[in-house]
C-alpha cells in the first residue's frame, strides 16, 4: 500500500460517521474511481469498510495482523519503527533485515512477519513461528558504539521487553535469563537474537531479532519445546 492509501485510511479513522467518496476525492485531489481503488486495497488487506449508497464509507473492523498501517498509527517514537516492512510470510525477519541494512535501510527500520518458515534462535536453533499467533520482528540499529559494547544492547532490549510486557499484561512472574531470554516463571515466552556487521573498531549495523509467544495455546507448541515454552495467553488466561 502506498502513502495515498494510508491517507484514505487515516481519514476513515478520524471520521465518526460515514465519509463520502466525494469528500475523500476532493480532499486528496483524486477521482472517485481512484478512491474506490484505495478502498478495495484496504478491504483486501483485511479492513472492514462499510459502504452505503448516498452516505459513503465507514471503517469498522481492523485486521488482526501486524500491518505497517496499524503499527505506525500507535507509535510515538523518534525513529524506531518509523520505517516498517510487513511480510505475511518470510524465511527469517533477521535475514531480511540484514539484507535491507546492507542496502542502506534507515536506523530504526523494523521488519515484521506473520509467520517465519526458518525462524532462527541462538546457537543455530530454530524458532517456532506459526502464523496468526505470535510477534516476529527484527530491528535495524546503527549504534555509535564499538563492537565489544554491542552485547549491552541485547541486555537493554531484554529489559525493555520485560517492561513492555509488564505494562500490557501486568501481574506475570516475568524474569530475564541473561542475556537473551524472557521467562514467565520457568518457561520461556520471548527470545532475542543479535546479528552484527562490523569491523574491528566500528559497527556498521546491528539486527536485533525479537520473538514473543503471544496467543499460542498449550497444545500448539512443537514437541521439542512443549515443556519449556509458554505464551502470554496461557499465562494471563486471556
Amino acid at each position: 500500500m502506498n502513502a495515498v492509501t494510508e491517507q484514505v485510511l487515516s481519514m476513515l479513522r478520524e471520521s465518526r460517521d460515514f465519509l463520502s467518496g466525494e469528500q475523500i476525492s476532493r480532499r486528496l485531489g483524486m477521482s472517485r474511481a481512484a478512491v474506490w481503488k484505495h478502498i478495495t486495497q484496504l478491504r483486501q488487506a483485511g479492513y472492514g469498510i462499510e459502504s452505503v449508497r448516498n452516505r459513503g464509507y465507514r471503517l469498522g473492523a481492523t485486521p488482526d495482523t501486524p500491518l505497517d498501517l496499524e503499527i505506525r498509527a500507535h507509535l510515538h517514537t523518534r525513529y524506531l519503527g518509523q520505517e516498517l516492512v510487513y511480510l505475511p510470510t518470510t524465511g527469517s525477519t533477521n535475514t531480511v533485515a540484514g539484507t535491507l541494512a546492507k542496502q542502506g535501510a534507515a536506523d530504526g527500520t523494523v521488519v515484521f512477519a506473520d509467520t517465519q518458515e526458518s525462524g532462527r534462535g541462538r546457537l543455530a536453533r530454530s524458532w517456532f513461528s506459526p502464523a496468526g499467533r505470535n510477534i516476529y520482528l527484527s530491528v535495524i540499529l546503527r549504534p555509535a558504539v564499538v563492537p565489544h559494547q554491542v552485547p549491552q544492547l541485547s541486555l537493554v532490549a531484554g529489559v525493555a521487553l520485560v517492561r513492555a510486557i509488564d505494562r500490557l499484561v501486568p501481574g506475570l512472574d516475568l524474569g530475564l535469563k541473561w542475556p537473551n531470554d524472557v521467562f514467565v516463571g520457568r518457561r520461556k515466552v520471548c527470545g532475542i537474537l543479535c546479528d552484527m556487521q562490523s569491523e574491528m573498531d566500528r559497527v556498521h549495523h546491528l539486527v536485533l531479532g525479537i520473538g514473543i509467544n503471544v496467543n499460542l495455546k498449550s497444545g500448539e507448541f512443537s514437541p521439542e519445546i512443549a515443556d519449556k515454552a509458554t505464551s502470554l495467553a496461557i499465562e494471563a488466561g486471556r
